[in-house]
């Protein structure tokens, strides 16, 4: 896979790319990243990036010209690689899709992705319009600019590549991973006691079965106790694989005067209302 970031500071990336998986991956030739100055294709004596916005207002916006420049160099290297016709483009704003590991695991699968990090007021809308970044927030809040963002996706995105994590179904385990999309349970290491504290019995027992069904209890109870949405998505993701959902199920009538409700109503009354 390659990574491209447009970012005006392309020095703050190389201590992540250093270390970690992200080093392992870029070794085992898994993981190629590439940070590109789109400052270097300003036109103006001053280097400018940004300008004031129109209307009116606090701050400064991003202008077209070099990101595009940028942008459309960047493309041009990359076909020339044979990566493909173009990257998928991510712009990195608060008023995207949220990250989560769905998303993450949907992007692991591109050969090629381009990051653009914004900074100031923001980037002109012409941008996104233009190139057709999609834009990917990582949560309701405001960061200075979209490098950490963007090393958020960077860091998810690698360590799902095949080969890269020592053990090959171990991010299959990880929470909002695993099946329901739940939340990972406890882990416990050496020492067996530690003031005082003890390593649950079960998971000294050699009993794969007890250890694993132990595991799956724990998850969900995690989850209750501190994402309970995640468990009324996980039960929407499962009647929807199953075609039933509440609006599915006992949708035959049953006689009039039988005693009891029909249809999807009924449904509805016995299955409670579940979020998907």
């Amino acid at each position: 896979m390659r990574i491209d970031v447009l970012t005006l500071f392309p020095s703050v990336f190389e201590a992540l790319l250093a270390h970690g998986q992200l080093r392992i991956a870029r070794d085992k030739g898994l993981l190629e990243v590439r940070c590109h100055d789109f400052r270097a294709f300003a036109v103006d004596r001053h280097k400018s990036v940004d300008d004031r916005p129109y209307g009116g207002g606090p701050g400064m916006v991003l202008m077209c010209g070099p990101i595009y420049d940028c942008d459309e160099q960047v493309t041009t290297e990359g076909r020339a690689a044979g990566l493909g016709e173009g990257p998928r483009r991510l712009l990195m704003s608060p008023r995207g899709r949220r990250l989560d590991q769905p998303l993450l695991e949907e992007l692991a699968r591109e050969p090629w992705l381009l990051l653009l990090c914004g900074h100031y007021e923001g980037v002109d809308e012409r941008v996104r319009l233009g190139l057709g970044h999609e834009e990917v927030s990582v949560g309701d809040y405001v960061l200075s600019g979209g490098e950490v963002p963007a090393m958020a996706v960077i860091d998810g995105v690698g360590r799902l590549l095949p080969g890269v994590l020592g053990a090959p179904d171990g991010a299959h385990d990880d929470s909002f991973s695993r099946a329901g999309r739940l939340l990972e349970g406890p882990q416990y290491t050496r020492p067996r006691t530690f003031r005082g504290m003890e390593v649950p019995e079960v998971l000294l027992s050699g009993d794969h079965g007890a250890v694993a069904r132990w595991r799956a209890q724990q998850a969900h109870d995690e989850t209750r106790a501190r994402r309970p949405d995640l468990l009324g998505a996980a039960a929407g993701a499962r009647d929807a694989a199953a075609g039933t959902t509440p609006d599915t199920l006992n949708t035959t009538a049953m006689p009039r005067g039988a005693g009891e409700p029909t249809g999807p109503a009924h449904a509805r009354g016995e299955e409670g209302a579940s979020r998907p």
